[in-house]
């Protein structure tokens, strides 16, 4: 079994080979958490967000996604089937590629933030991504984030963690991340962006975004990295299977 490392003072502990659903709203750093995890866990993280956001930007850029975000639901599923988002390794970790071009620069952006929404509500794009996450997922030791893995794409994870966290601090991270990168933006706008996307992906038709009954609650308003991989190597050391 993998071991996680962590800063905790205790021996390192050995993890059973299971699949770790992250579900949450919007900027709670589920991407980064769950980076952390497969790191040092030896695990293989699946980003559920960046195929969103790059069928998103495909969207964008083929005029599928009007300025009412109203998408053209019958041209998107058509092209579908003939759109090849992977991910290849990067220094860093995956990087995000539609065919040869990379594109994790342009799907982290405002413009296509403010449009992932409606289309990852789209049954044919969900369909599409579900397809991909359990392609991969099937053998298991995978750490995978997003809105409906524990409910939807994987309702029989050993684990499901459900994070949260205060809106405002949620769109503080986000702004901070976003002028990092050299985007000229303001608080409240990303402010006015996570409130929609919360409602937008709690009140979808198809997998909205819920808590999975079976699921453990992370609100890491208050807390840094190093608390939620302590967070996490308590919540893992009561699994079954699991031992110090």
């Amino acid at each position: 079994m993998p071991v996680l490392k962590t800063d905790h003072p205790s021996a390192p502990m050995h993890i059973p080979d299971i699949i770790i659903a992250i579900d949450g709203y919007s900027s709670t750093g589920k991407s980064s958490f769950a980076k952390r995890i497969a790191r040092e866990a030896g695990f293989l993280y699946l980003d559920s967000g960046a195929l969103y956001r790059g069928i998103t930007l495909f969207a964008i850029e083929n005029g599928m996604i009007d300025s009412n975000n109203t998408v053209d639901e019958k041209r998107l599923a058509d092209a579908l089937p003939g759109l090849d988002l992977h991910f290849e390794a990067g220094k860093d970790g995956s990087l995000t590629y539609m065919g040869e071009r990379c594109i994790e620069k342009e799907i982290r952006s405002l413009a296509v933030s403010r449009k992932v929404s409606p289309v990852s509500a789209v049954p044919c794009v969900r369909g599409y991504v579900d397809r991909k996450l359990r392609e991969l997922g099937s053998r298991k030791r995978v750490v995978i984030d997003g809105r409906d893995i524990g409910t939807t794409v994987f309702p029989d994870a050993e684990l499901k963690i459900f994070m949260t966290a205060d809106p405002e601090v949620r769109a503080m991270r986000r702004m901070k991340e976003m002028i990092g990168k050299g985007e000229d933006v303001k608080f409240e706008d990303v402010l006015e962006n996570v409130r929609e996307r919360d409602y937008i992906d709690s009140h979808r038709k198809v997998s909205p975004l819920a808590k999975a009954p079976d699921a453990v609650v992370l609100d890491n308003s208050h807390m840094t990295p190093d608390d939620q991989m302590v967070w996490i190597r308590d919540i893992v050391s009561r699994l079954p299977g699991a031992s110090d």
